[in-house]
């Protein structure tokens, strides 16, 4: 392989930073790493997305300690990838809430996924082994749309259309208008699209925008803390899920095989995006399952360890 595979060459530790958005929002962010968001109600604490294990875990109750003692009761899975999700028992929280697509995707491919992104990006499993044996499951599912109230606190917790995977949910302050999107949106970092819908991720965006949300906290990157921040995530994962997706398509057309699709739009995208974090992770996983849904695949396929180092020796090597 002319590249080491995927992330495992990524050993630098990031910073992490701890933002107050409002007297109910915080936004736990590290460079471009996965975010952990926090929402703080009248009698209990709610957290978006958990980090990859339970030690990382300690980090975020750590500092959600510095600011109250309310109890942690509930967490959130904005989708069902492994680096989200395997941190959630060190919150032990009263709930775990996720979609009900999120929930079959589990049932689906959770062992698959998590074996597969353990595989590719090390770092961002420290302490692996403080993962309970199998899998984190979800205590409470919804289907579209379902509130929590934390005292007073509305949170309200919606699916807006796929994208990132088939089952993004989104976390939403409508008093506050400050939003907490998973991996729909990034900033100044790579969207990963390996288990993406590229036709209707951009759509989904549009509705997130409908929202209009003051602040914003996407997957991975800097908090979003004032509109025209929000308005620039929104457009810079708009603008490359749709580059992806028109350089794929005109491969294609052009009755291109992957190999050569891929090395095209590689080349297309790199002066535009090369310098946003895991770009040269995100494009063989991202262009492997564009050129799916182009052609054959209307649904992503599972990744398996074993298919991510075919695949990226057949498009690195």
């Amino acid at each position: 392989m002319s590249k080491q595979f995927a992330s495992q060459a990524d050993l630098e530790e990031k910073k992490v930073s701890f933002t107050r958005l409002s007297d109910n929002a915080y936004a736990y962010t590290a460079e471009g790493d996965p975010n952990t968001g926090v929402i703080i109600g009248d009698d209990a604490v709610m957290v978006i997305d958990t980090q990859a294990t339970p030690v990382m875990a300690q980090d975020v109750i750590r500092r959600i300690r510095t600011v109250t003692d309310k109890p942690i009761r509930y967490v959130v899975l904005s989708h069902y990838h492994a680096v989200r999700v395997l941190g959630a028992s060190a919150y032990a929280p009263e709930h775990i809430i996720a979609s009900r697509d999120t929930y079959d995707l589990i049932v689906e491919r959770g062992e698959q996924d998590k074996a597969s992104e353990i595989g590719r990006f090390p770092r961002l499993f420290q302490a692996v082994e403080s993962v309970p044996a199998g899998l984190t499951w979800p205590t409470i599912t919804f289907t579209g749309s379902m509130s929590i109230w934390l005292g007073k606190l509305e949170v309200q917790l919606l699916q807006l259309g796929p994208g990132h995977t088939k089952g993004d949910t989104v976390a939403w302050l409508p008093g506050q208008r400050i939003l907490f999107s998973g991996d729909l949106v990034e900033f100044d970092a790579t969207p990963y699209a390996g288990d993406a819908y590229f036709a209707q991720w951009p759509h989904t965006l549009d509705r997130l925008a409908a929202l209009e949300p003051l602040a914003l906290v996407p997957g991975r990157g800097a908090a979003l803390t004032t509109a025209a921040d929000v308005a620039k995530g929104l457009a810079g994962t708009r603008a490359f899920i749709a580059d992806v997706h028109a350089s794929v398509k005109a491969g294609v057309a052009a009755g291109k095989d992957l190999n050569a699709v891929y090395k095209d739009t590689y080349a297309k995208l790199k002066p535009k995006y090369g310098h946003w974090v895991i770009f040269d992770h995100c494009m063989p996983f991202d262009v492997s399952r564009c050129y799916d849904e182009v052609t054959q695949h209307p649904d992503p396929r599972i990744w398996t360890a074993d298919r991510d180092r075919q695949m990226w020796q057949a498009l690195e090597s």
